[in-house]
């Protein structure tokens, strides 16, 4: 009895938060895929004399070199991304549980960016980059040879992406070294002692210790990353705003402008909501995949160490 009063009770309390979910994220998500099949657009009501013209909006994004481009530099700002923020996240875990004086308010301190908006970080580091940067290199005679130093970072393609890399690393990065300090505080300082007396180096420790024991929380970080990398939208849209422009399949396009602001241009700018559903779709799966092929090798890897 005691334990059928034990089950309800549990259920009565998450009752409202499986109710908001249902309603907010798996209702919303099977209508989308639906609409994804057919018409929508700005002129038509949802619900209301749209047409079912099946897989005709994924086989137009799959040709529209837009999309097949945003699909490709997204990876590779994923790529860069997930390195550069684990890397930094790493070393700013090692220094703040070392001996390091006023470690915890270095902590703060790194982890505050993370609780800053998207948009205002765009914002903020375009004036950086755009204004900040160029008046610095030309008050020291930096930048004398430039034409143009004010375009030196948003200014090319391959420049704007480190330049989203840099953003998003000082964004995330502090969040991420949060995690790394919790797994290395939770290694025994026995390990280290006697790894000590033996006469290991820091980096064997680091290498023979410290990885293997932080093995669980690679796969957590990465997976982070990866899911934020791929879903970054604020950051591009008020940094670059998807330029500066580039070519692609002789098309001109945007050049740094991720999936989630190609979806958003082909529904809200373009005013195809069903196209841009059915890219959000495929976006849905290609994260999955990749989330779980992620997961799957960080596993295996945390057996091996």
């Amino acid at each position: 009895m005691n334990r059928n009063k034990h089950d309800l009770t549990f259920w009565v309390f998450l009752a409202p938060v499986l109710f908001a979910f249902v309603m907010i994220v798996v209702v919303p998500f099977f209508i989308g895929v639906y609409y994804s099949f057919t018409d929508w657009n700005a002129t038509a009501r949802a619900g209301q004399g749209l047409s079912f013209i099946g897989l005709q909006n994924y086989l137009v994004s799959f040709q529209d070199p837009g999309f097949i481009y945003s699909f490709l530099i997204t990876t590779l700002y994923t790529v860069m991304n997930v390195v550069v923020i684990n890397v930094v996240a790493v070393v700013l875990a090692l220094a703040v549980t070392s001996k390091l004086r006023l470690r915890n308010a270095y902590r703060m301190g790194f982890f505050i960016p993370y609780l800053i908006g998207g948009l205002i970080l765009g914002y903020l580091w375009q004036f950086i980059f755009n204004n900040a940067i160029p008046s610095i290199g030309r008050s020291i005679g930096l930048f004398a040879a430039l034409a143009d130093p004010q375009n030196l970072m948003l200014g090319e393609v391959s420049t704007s992406l480190i330049a989203l890399v840099i953003v998003g690393s000082w964004q995330y990065a502090g969040y991420i070294m949060m995690i790394y300090v919790a797994a290395i505080e939770g290694v025994p300082n026995e390990l280290y002692e006697a790894a000590t007396i033996d006469g290991a180096s820091e980096w064997h420790r680091f290498r023979s210790i410290t990885v293997p024991m932080i093995a669980q929380a690679f796969t957590v970080t990465m997976f982070l990353t990866l899911v934020n990398s791929f879903k970054q939208f604020d950051v591009n849209y008020s940094l670059t705003a998807g330029g500066p422009a580039t070519r692609f399949m002789d098309r001109s396009i945007y050049g740094t402008e991720l999936l989630a602001m190609n979806i958003y241009n082909t529904a809200f700018v373009g005013n195809n909501l069903a196209a841009g559903q059915a890219r959000a779709v495929i976006f849905f799966v290609v994260l999955v995949v990749f989330s779980l092929i992620q997961v799957r090798i960080n596993k295996r890897r945390e057996l091996e160490l």
